[in-house]
């Protein structure tokens, strides 16, 4: 057996853990102010393990990373200089900053929403926000709407063809490994070099 199949099986049984849902909210939490890995490395096990649950799942996530949108939000509002610049500088960011803030607060609603919804760092949208001073209700609902509207369509899927997901995902593992880091790839890309 592969190691990334020995993965796969060890996440699925974790995905069923009495813990499970606790981890999946720390994760989503902290995924949209510093971490790397985004919370749908455990959402998608963790209903394929158990689709009865696809709608708590989903709002366990949602939960999660909207609030911690806050704590990334406070990073770029209150420590920009001491936490908020060296995250952006990690995902390559912090040299064309002073060029995004400036419009960021007229397109700031737009930006979080679709930021929010894509393999786009989280992360850096939320400190970003808090530090141009978006406006934090419209922070709020942008980040709400994108990312339950993420995580809710990850849920329904896996919820109505659930088996043949999984089917499909056990089928094409590897495949779907690599395709799955190259779009998180691409997305520090399209921060380095797009935008």
């Amino acid at each position: 057996m592969s190691p990334l199949r020995r993965l796969y099986d060890w996440t699925l049984r974790m995905s069923a853990h009495r813990h499970a849902l606790a981890v999946l909210f720390l994760i989503a939490a902290i995924e949209a102010s510093v971490f790397p890995i985004p919370p749908d490395v455990l959402i998608i096990p963790m209903i394929l393990a158990a689709r009865e649950k696809a709608w708590l799942i989903a709002l366990v996530a949602t939960a999660g990373s909207v609030l911690g949108g806050f704590l990334g939000y406070g990073i770029g509002w209150g420590l920009f200089e001491t936490l908020g610049r060296p995250v952006l500088e990690f995902y390559g960011y912090a040299g064309k900053f002073a060029d995004f803030a400036a419009a960021y607060n007229e397109w700031g609603a737009w930006i979080v929403a679709g930021a929010g919804f894509t393999p786009f760092p989280y992360k850096v949208i939320t400190i970003a926000s808090g530090a141009t001073n978006l406006d934090p209700w419209v922070f709020a609902l942008a980040s709400l709407v994108s990312r339950a509207g993420r995580f809710f369509l990850v849920a329904a899927l896996l919820y109505w063809f659930g088996p043949a997901i999984r089917r499909f995902i056990e089928a094409w593992l590897p495949q779907l490994t690599a395709l799955f880091f190259l779009l998180l790839f691409g997305g520090f890309l399209a921060l380095r070099y797009v935008f």
